[in-house]
């Protein structure tokens, strides 16, 4: 199906990720569930639903049952919205005669009579208005007057095929506080949105929604992370890498220091993933943005997404080692963005990275680190899930990404939080090691999946000239368990010109 014949066969929600989950939106003339407890954002999506239409010029009818209009009105101010003369609101209020004393005792239940007014309200309205698309807010009234199952059931297919004869659009939203069991509504929509708030033990609150049900139309499976926002709803449709394909040349990316692309057997090749492992404080980071410094100085771009340091702290930090990244960022090469993981979403996260490849066109893309990502997902095997999804989309766009992973402990025996050396292309493995009375760095490759590395362990040091790769360490054995034994008869470490210099 052509754009065009998308565009006037199904109805726009107005918020650009759910319409891509929906693999274009609504299909007119048909009836939608858009279910979730109080305060998933129901209201809001379904608020913007009927302000798509307007400004296609169609007219909207919300009718509310549980909300006053005021309330509904004062919800869409907050988000800066105002419901033009394009948007019907139709308050359904229980008859005045109902709340009078003579009327409580009756041979009729009141909820025979007030069912059949509310309905009868609801259709007369409908038929003043002639609105293209209408939102019946919230199912759990008419289910509590229906007083049954089978009623309730009849009650709802007879609103669709009213609807149904009049070419109307309709969102149905129930609050699940009745009878959150009954599936009724379930078999009689043509689909189903399910929209849900999580609340984890720290932070701020997550939400997610998936699509249950959508009749003879193919969509995004799985469930998207969403946040509320002023401005209304955010959707992030969950990425899947094999959708997304680009041809381009496979070029070496250099990092500038002669010795670390020797040790990388000439350097990275584009569209490849990096993992720098390490203890904290080795220089995980430094080596990631000797990268981007040099992509930055061939005339590319680069992104740079950090968990675990303060941007200013990072800023004078690398500002004396030769690395000015606030020029860069001022210049427009660099992207540079301060991650929260208390308060952002891995699918959030996934797509700003996204975006900076796709709007800013980065090339080189740096996560810094895996453990404040770790932070925003607890669950380790879902993690594993969003970074494969998220390197396989990166390298497939022609970007290289440096992802760093901090170990438990200093030397000897250490371990990460979680393994994803597996997934990266590349492993750059750093580690501390004592000889001749000091702390030192020792660099080494130990996994390149595409092409020769060498197989030896340079030390480094990180002085005020920057990162120094050395010769390789030869005449060391076990440089990578901390402890080494010298067994030359020259030592080949680095020196520094100060105690000052050796960082």
């Amino acid at each position: 199906m052509d754009a065009a014949s998308r565009q006037t066969s199904f109805a726009s929600t107005g918020i650009p990720g759910l319409d891509d989950v929906l693999n274009g939106g609504l299909k007119k003339g048909n009836l939608f569930l858009v279910e979730g407890t109080p305060g998933t954002g129901k209201t809001t999506v379904a608020i913007r639903f009927l302000m798509a239409g307007a400004e296609l010029g169609e007219t909207g009818l919300y009718i509310t049952l549980s909300e006053t209009v005021s309330e509904l009105r004062e919800g869409a101010a907050s988000h800066g919205w105002h419901l033009d003369e394009h948007i019907e609101v139709f308050e359904v209020t229980p008859p005045e005669s109902l709340l009078e004393p003579d009327q409580q005792q009756s041979l009729l239940y009141s909820s025979d009579l007030e069912l059949g007014e509310t309905t009868n309200a609801i259709l007369a309205e409908f038929l003043r208005v002639n609105p293209k698309r209408v939102v019946i807010d919230s199912l759990s009234e008419i289910r509590l007057l229906a007083q049954g199952s089978l009623r309730y059931r009849r009650q709802i297919l007879a609103l669709k095929h009213f609807f149904s004869r009049h070419d109307a659009t309709v969102l149905m939203l129930d609050d699940r506080t009745s009878d959150i069991e009954d599936k009724t509504v379930h078999s009689i929509a043509h689909g189903v949105v399910k929209l849900e708030e999580l609340a984890p033990n720290y932070g701020a609150e997550r939400r997610r929604l998936k699509i249950s049900k959508y009749r003879g139309q193919p969509f995004r499976g799985g469930y998207h992370d969403f946040t509320i926002k002023t401005g209304g709803v955010a959707v992030f449709p969950r990425l899947v890498a094999s959708e997304h394909r680009t041809r381009f040349d496979r070029k070496q990316r250099t990092s500038g220091i002669g010795e670390l692309d020797a040790l990388l057997g000439g350097g990275i090749e584009q569209g490849s993933s990096v993992l720098i492992l390490g203890p904290s404080g080795t220089g995980k980071s430094l080596f990631a943005l000797q990268f981007v410094a040099a992509a930055v100085r061939r005339g590319e771009k680069a992104a740079l997404f950090v968990f675990d340091e303060e941007l200013g702290l990072l800023f004078d930090r690398v500002r004396p080692l030769g690395l000015d990244l606030e020029t860069m960022k001022a210049s427009g090469a660099l992207h540079i963005e301060q991650v929260d993981a208390a308060e952002l979403s891995p699918g959030e996260f996934a797509h700003r990275v996204r975006s900076s490849v796709d709007l800013l066109e980065a090339k080189t893309v740096v996560i810094d680190s895996v453990n404040g990502y770790q932070a925003a997902m607890p669950e380790e095997n879902a993690l594993t899930l969003h970074i494969h999804e998220l390197l396989q989309y990166l390298n497939r766009q022609g970007a290289n990404t440096f992802l760093t992973v901090a170990q438990h402990g200093l030397v000897g025996d250490m371990k990460a939080p979680v393994d994803v050396t597996y997934l990266a292309d590349t492993v750059i493995l750093l580690r501390y090691f004592e000889a001749l009375g000091r702390v030192r760095r020792a660099v080494s490759v130990i996994k390149k999946r595409t092409g020769q590395h060498e197989d030896l362990i340079r030390e480094f040091r990180i002085g005020r000239t920057g990162l120094v790769v050395g010769e390789p360490l030869q005449e060391f054995q076990g440089v990578l368990r901390g402890v080494p034994t010298f067994v030359g008869n020259a030592s080949p470490l680095l020196k520094a010109a100060s105690d000052a210099e050796y960082d």
